[in-house]
């Protein structure tokens, strides 16, 4: 999740940043439930990871809302890891033991 945290601060700061707005702050806080019965193995009919993964973008600084909403839809739209977290993605496995 820290990954996600970054690369969409990242969005939300180059996105008001092209439009010339200045950020007071820029706070993400994101949540979800992880089932360990599931990520130790001990229930395979448990999911390793999050059913769902929640976050709130709190912005401030001289854009109106609706600019910070135009943002706030591209970075949806744009950010690498929200891609990569929100659609499946082929993950390609090598294992070097030396």
């Amino acid at each position: 999740m820290a990954a996600l945290n970054a690369c969409i601060t990242v969005g939300y700061v180059a996105g008001a940043a092209l439009q010339g707005i200045a950020l007071e702050k820029v706070e993400i806080e994101t949540s979800g439930a992880l089932d360990l019965r599931g990520f130790l193995g001990i229930d395979p009919a448990i999911r390793p990871g999050y059913d769902a993964i929640r976050y709130v973008a709190r912005l401030k600084g001289a854009g109106t809302p609706a600019q910070f909403e135009a943002i706030h839809e591209t970075v949806m739209r744009t950010s690498p890891n929200y891609f990569n977290i929100a659609r499946p993605v082929t993950i390609d496995a090598l294992l070097v033991v030396e």
